[in-house]
């Protein structure tokens, strides 16, 4: 039998590849535009932030500023009123009014809100807090959040009482309210 002989191929060595400049081999490149995505999030969300630093409006606490207070003088033997503020907050963080004091008020002084059932009946619950939000504040009314307190004697439309709200993060704010007529003195 004839054996038939191939030529023995001669194996050489291939010299490294080198990449060209610049190019980035594959896997490489595919790593590098994994990264891009969240990398490119990043910089936005940092450039948002920055912006939002840079007007002021990020880190400011919260400034309370308490005005138009009112306290409604009660009709008939009927001692329990409502009192009213405007609460502004023009600073970057929500607070809470936590407490509201006063030392012309005998009784307790209770935060509420009012509510109305299923069948239109109106009632007040008392609140352990309210928020007053950031850029915003709040305007206490008969219809939403007010003070339910129990009115002195000798309190007449005109009189000034006195009160303390106290907020979580502000501090206490004092302020005078005075005593009007439902429907009158201006609406808060």
């Amino acid at each position: 039998m004839h054996e038939s002989r191939r030529p023995a191929r001669r194996v050489t060595a291939e010299p490294l590849r080198r990449p060209r400049r610049g190019r980035l081999p594959g896997r490489l490149r595919d790593a590098f535009r994994a990264a891009l995505a969240p990398v490119v999030a990043c910089g936005l969300a940092l450039g948002g932030l920055t912006t939002w630093v840079a007007f002021g409006r990020a880190g400011s606490p919260a400034r309370i500023e308490v005005t138009a207070g009112r306290v409604f003088l009660p009709f008939g033997e009927n001692r329990e009123t409502a009192a009213f503020f405007r609460i502004a907050n023009p600073g970057g963080a929500q607070d809470l009014l936590v407490d509201i004091t006063s030392s012309a008020v005998e009784g307790g002084i209770a935060l509420s809100r009012h509510r109305t059932t299923d069948d239109g009946a109106a009632y007040r619950e008392e609140t352990d807090s309210v928020a007053v939000p950031a850029f915003e504040g709040l305007t206490m009314s008969p219809h939403g959040v007010d003070v339910t307190v129990r009115a002195d004697a000798a309190w007449r439309s005109g009189s000034l009482v006195p009160f303390t709200l106290h907020f979580r993060h502000s501090g206490p704010k004092k302020v005078l309210a005075v005593v009007v007529r439902p429907g009158e003195g201006g609406a808060l």
